[in-house]
């Protein structure tokens, strides 16, 4: 496990809660330092800091992003909900502010590995499915891959996607897919799920699938492959 927090008693606190446990932390102050550790490393989670003194935690997520799926939790004393739907929406799994407690952290910590591992499991034990085998759309390392192309899902977008389409005989609304993300549901952030299946559907266009989320006014959103 990872943390990159610049400010020692707060890492030390939380690295001893950890090691407690079990865990095995490396510990980074600025966030350079980090990203060279991650882009070396497999790792079972981050706790990022979002004010680091080399670099904005936002940027660095964002640039996480591009090469890990691993999950990040942000720790953080911006606690405006502007920067909690930026955090979200940039690929964090977790968003949490100070002061906070370590424990709480831990529980958070252990139930994002434990969601992490358990979609690792169904990634890596699934079968091509009837939706995928027609069109080649299949999950890999917490990406989807059309013929041997990836999509560049953010983590977000790739819970939405694998909802929708495990259960595409069924109508999902904002709030049953704020769930899936692991995002708790709430009235100020649920029209972004619209903007994370814009996306979506955008990174899908260029293979003529992007038709195949299909928006059921009023309700929600479904997917289908056949013609409605």
């Amino acid at each position: 496990m990872v943390i990159i927090e610049d400010e020692p008693a707060i890492a030390d606190n939380l690295i001893h809660v950890l090691e407690m446990d079990g865990f095995k932390v490396c510990w980074f102050a600025a966030g350079e330092l980090g990203l060279a550790y991650l882009t070396e490393n497999s790792v079972e989670l981050v706790v990022l800091d979002v004010g680091l003194p080399d670099v904005n935690g936002f940027e660095l997520c964002k640039t996480i992003r591009e090469f890990s799926d691993v999950p990040i939790i942000f720790l953080t004393a911006r606690n405006d909900e502007i920067d909690r739907v930026v955090g979200l929406e940039i690929g964090a799994d977790d968003y949490v502010t100070k002061p906070f407690s370590p424990r709480e952290m831990l529980a958070r910590i252990k139930l994002r590995i434990k969601k992490m591992t358990s979609h690792k499991g169904e990634s890596d034990n699934k079968q091509t499915t009837e939706n995928a085998s027609s069109c080649s759309l299949q999950p890999l390392n917490f990406d989807y891959c059309i013929n041997g192309h990836m999509l560049g899902l953010t983590a977000v977008e790739f819970k939405i996607l694998h909802k929708l389409i495990n259960e595409s005989a069924n109508v999902l609304s904002r709030e049953q897919l704020l769930v899936a993300a692991d995002i708790a549901p709430s009235a100020s952030y649920e029209r972004n799920i619209d903007s994370h299946i814009k996306a979506i559907r955008s990174k899908l266009k260029p293979f003529n699938q992007s038709e195949f989320i299909r928006t059921k006014r009023g309700f929600g959103y479904f997917y289908s492959e056949s013609d409605i």
